[in-house]
């Protein structure tokens, strides 16, 4: 079998454009009528610019023309290693290369599944999780009032969900210290869900880097009685000194992967024991092959896997594939219940049932992108969206 075509479909997102402002998806055609579908990473739901869009699709067809069209797409390790090892200046961690490898792997691993006939993750071990437990941004409401806090998760608890995770420090900006009386009104958010629902939802708190390390140990000692899930990035990711210091000052467990990528980097997060929960993201860290190694590598630490999702259906797929098939999973992170325009784009939707996503039995990464709903969703960039600083969050917030 051999790859003979890339082919690219650029999707816009229905608003509130919740995982993103549109989807870069990538199809891999062979000689054998195999195709497989994969997911590049587009970057930030806030981006307006169409050269933004070409330059990326541009380097996806850079990539599969150099190392992948007339090649044996079962091959996929050693693709991958001629995709991330041939040249001098990409062979380090970069989230300029990586979110392309990624989608062509989760693609070729498409096409694998499809020729065995077999979903991605019998590939992989084996079904190891008969269902998924999930996770997503706590809807809006309690942004401005702490109390509502309670009555939300009390919903959420309702509708089956054990688990959310809320950003107490919004806006993002760069290493700040949090004032005295911002993290005690984060306490009163933690302290209404408690009150409400008791240990019936585990809370994770999400701050994108945005402390300063002595902040950070702050936040974690007041917030540390409401038993948070995970202070997730609770300094900037590139410092991994600076996190284990964190670590080692808190029982919260620290959270962390969405912005690393290969195994290169988190082999450092867990020899540091900067984190003991595993937030990679298929999608950035080098796709399905190198999403599986470094679950490996965290299971050897006891540490558990929750991988991150802010983008589009397919790559969500292929978080689905891997977790299905690690003993080390955790939870994975939902955009809402995977319904809406997330349901309409494929001609089988993700299944969702009481907090749980259910995997697919279907070959390859088990879902199919319906072409017709693609295209008739394209990306127009004369629409006027907010600039990112006005409220860089609210999207992921009202991501239920």
């Amino acid at each position: 079998m051999k790859v003979t075509n890339v082919k690219t479909i650029v999707v816009e997102n229905d608003a509130p454009y919740v995982g993103g402002r549109y989807f870069l998806f990538l199809l891999l055609e062979t000689d054998e009528g195999i195709t497989g579908i994969g997911e590049r990473i587009a970057g930030s739901s806030y981006s307006n610019h169409l050269e933004d869009i070409k330059s990326q699709i541009n380097l996806v067809e850079e990539f599969t023309g150099q190392f992948i069209i007339g090649q044996d797409p079962l091959n996929i390790e050693l693709l991958w290693d001629r995709m991330y090892a041939s040249r001098h200046d990409l062979r380090h961690p970069s989230l300029y290369a990586t979110p392309v490898i990624s989608g062509i792997d989760m693609a070729l691993w498409d096409i694998k599944g499809k020729a065995a006939n077999m979903p991605i993750y019998q590939l992989l071990g084996g079904k190891y999780h008969e269902k998924l437990r999930a996770y997503a941004y706590m809807p809006s409401g309690w942004q401005d009032d702490p109390e509502a806090a309670g009555d939300i998760a009390r919903k959420l608890v309702e509708e089956g969900n054990s688990a959310c995770k809320l950003d107490p420090f919004s806006p993002a900006t760069g290493p700040r210290d949090i004032p005295l009386h911002d993290i005690m009104r984060a306490a009163k958010i933690f302290e209404s869900i408690r009150d409400a629902v008791g240990d019936q939802i585990e809370v994770g708190i999400g701050t994108h880097g945005q402390l300063t390390t002595y902040s950070a140990i702050r936040v974690a000692d007041v917030l540390e009685q409401y038993h948070p899930f995970w202070f997730e990035e609770p300094v900037m990711p590139e410092n991994i000194g600076e996190m284990a210091r964190v670590a080692a000052h808190t029982s919260i467990p620290i959270a962390t992967g969405e912005r690393l990528v290969t195994k290169y980097e988190f082999s450092e997060v867990l020899e540091k024991q900067a984190a003991q929960i595993i937030q990679l993201d298929v999608g950035h860290c080098g796709g399905i092959l190198e999403s599986k190694k470094i679950a490996g590598m965290a299971e050897a630490h006891y540490a558990q896997m929750a991988p991150h999702l802010y983008t589009g259906p397919i790559e969500a797929a292929a978080n689905i594939q891997l977790a299905t098939c690690s003993p080390n999973f955790l939870i994975q992170e939902s955009i809402g219940m995977f319904d809406g325009f997330y349901a309409e784009v494929l001609k089988k939707p993700i299944q969702w049932q009481d907090g749980y996503i259910i995997p697919p039995t279907e070959p390859g990464i088990g879902y199919e992108l319906d072409e017709a709903v693609a295209d008739a969703h394209p990306y127009m960039e004369e629409k006027v969206f907010p600039p990112m600083e006005q409220t860089p969050y609210v999207a992921e917030l009202e991501g239920r």
